[in-house]
């Protein structure tokens, strides 16, 4: 399948909403899943799933914010945004399962993985904190996802370049977001600017982790499947450093936070957040496997 007929596939009038029990259609019916010769179903189911957990995770992350949000337009947005961040998941964590060759699926990926199975950056499952953290957690992260996006349009996977473009346009809108935001903060009042300075320091620390490769993404990028993050670094640098100009704010200056000998997100190791937030997401499913309404 070419990338033209991956893409129109995917972007179909398709019904986006997801949740345990729900029967939604598998969201590449129709499309042809095939592994692009040379390369290993399992390294492509592997790195799906790492982009995959990114979105799902944060996505969870973000619906905390429903009736938390200061004002109601941002409610809509951030719930918005969420749902984008899910309708991502969703295409990733089917195309893990029919890489991977078995009969799993977006629902087992989601609800039936243990903690160390799951392969998201650790900046996705941060406990929620103020609005501050909030916009310079999605600046950070829109920013970094945005530019590993921009270059997967251009996988030799062509199911995997379909997914890419179709979130482009939506990451676009959520780095502007938080961009705008951040600028708003940043140049506004006292109050607000010392809560944007705080929530950049508390994710910074979990900036360099995002640019790390894992051996996986190296072997695919040799392959022309992957991007390799570190690639992504100077774009990411030079936006931020923009935003941060035109918002008066300063480079953060904190050391990172190492994982456990030096395996950190991508190998399955994570903060103590995670646990409670799998708590919360899997608690329907697990409880009633086999239910649909």
């Amino acid at each position: 399948m070419s990338f033209d007929n991956a893409y129109e596939a995917i972007t179909e009038e398709n019904d986006s909403r997801w949740a345990f029990g729900t029967g939604f259609e598998d969201p590449l019916s129709g499309v042809d899943t095939t592994v692009p010769s040379g390369v290993e179903g399992a390294d492509l189911a592997a790195y799906c799933l790492m982009l995959g957990d990114d979105a799902l995770i944060f996505s969870h992350r973000l619906q905390e914010w429903c009736t938390n949000a200061p004002e109601l337009e941002d409610e809509v947005a951030i719930a918005n945004i969420g749902l984008d961040l899910l309708g991502q998941a969703r295409l990733l964590l089917a195309r893990a399962g029919k890489a991977e060759g078995g009969d799993r699926g977006e629902d087992h990926y989601a609800f039936f993985r243990a903690e160390h199975e799951f392969r998201n950056v650790r900046l996705a499952e941060l406990p929620r904190g103020d609005f501050g953290e909030l916009i310079a957690r999605l600046l950070v992260f829109s920013t970094w996802r945005l530019a590993l996006f921009q270059r997967l349009t251009e996988s030799r996977d062509p199911v995997l370049a379909a997914i890419a473009a179709k979130g482009v346009k939506e990451l676009t809108y959520h780095r502007d977001y938080a961009a705008q935001w951040a600028v708003r903060l940043g140049d506004g009042t006292e109050y607000s600017r010392e809560r944007i300075t705080e929530g950049l320091a508390s994710v910074w620390p979990y900036t360099d982790e995002l640019f790390t490769p894992h051996p996986v993404e190296l072997r695919l990028g040799e392959a022309g499947v992957a991007v390799d993050p570190s690639a992504a670094r100077a774009e990411f640098d030079d936006v931020l450093g923009q935003v941060l100009r035109a918002a008066t704010l300063d480079t953060p200056e904190a050391p990172a936070i190492p994982g456990v000998a030096g395996r950190a997100g991508r190998a399955g190791v994570h903060t103590e957040g995670m646990g409670y937030l799998l708590a919360e997401l899997q608690s329907v499913a697990r409880a009633h496997p086999e239910a649909t309404w």
